[in-house]
């Protein structure tokens, strides 16, 4: 583990290295691309004086809500869909329509039904981050071990109970897989959504930033996003490592 962090250390010092050179030797105009000092002291200045904290805040929270409710809905139908098959005949063929859709491409819909309002954005993200934990979901709970179902069946547990005591568990690693991909869906989704509806948050300020030709704030902006996403992503395999920790000991 500790080889696989200094390696990854090392990829991303050699890749802002090569930021560095390629700044500083203006082979791409300052006014596209500024150099990591620049964009650091954009950063911190954003930060300490600015409001790059409170829109990054609002994003998380788009980003979060949409996210919430993506994965509660999406391991609820999921888990019906997955031990019910009569259900799936009936939805299988509305789902494969409505999946391949890009969430962007509802927003227009969104824009109607919620107005330009975040009430839309966190629609928009929770459409969009829904698939992947539904269908990671469904497949973790169709692929139960059929002796377990026997078990369920003998000791006459209802839907419910087999979908709680023995289903869950079973599906756990699919679950969590699915989750972790919605989050980063929910993240593109919300600063998609807050340039589009003219939301506060990093989305807005990135577009604003690259309308003026603020290369540093925008820059600074990206970085901040890598930081959600990073530091969301290492949350949830904190989690996910806790939950399954189980499987170690089987």
């Amino acid at each position: 583990m500790v080889g696989w962090n200094v390696g990854g250390a090392f990829v991303t010092l050699a890749v802002v290295l090569a930021w560095s050179a390629v700044a500083r030797l203006r082979l791409v105009s300052p006014v596209f691309l500024p150099s990591p000092e620049a964009t650091g002291q954009a950063l911190w200045a954003g930060l300490n004086q600015g409001d790059l904290a409170s829109l990054t805040v609002g994003t998380v929270e788009r980003m979060v809500v949409g996210w919430l409710l993506a994965s509660i809905a999406g391991v609820v139908l999921g888990g019906l869909l997955g031990v019910s098959p009569a259900l799936r005949t009936y939805l299988q063929p509305t789902l494969e329509f409505m999946r391949p859709l890009p969430a962007s491409a509802i927003m227009p819909v969104g824009i109607a039904l919620f107005g330009l309002t975040p009430i839309m954005v966190t629609a928009v993200v929770a459409f969009g981050a829904i698939w992947p934990v539904m269908l990671s979901s469904a497949h973790g709970f169709s692929a139960v071990e059929p002796r377990l179902t026997e078990v369920a069946r003998i000791l006459r547990l209802s839907r419910l109970a087999f979908l709680v005591k023995i289903g869950l568990p079973s599906a756990l690693p699919d679950v969590l897989a699915g989750v972790r991909l919605s989050l980063t869906i929910a993240l593109i989704l919300a600063v998609v959504g807050e340039m589009l509806a003219s939301q506060q948050g990093l989305g807005m300020a990135i577009l604003l930033a690259a309308r003026s030709f603020h290369a540093a704030d925008l820059f600074a902006g990206i970085v901040m996003l890598s930081v959600v996403g990073f530091v969301g992503n290492a949350l949830l395999q904190a989690c996910e490592r806790r939950a399954l920790a189980w499987q170690a000991t089987t």
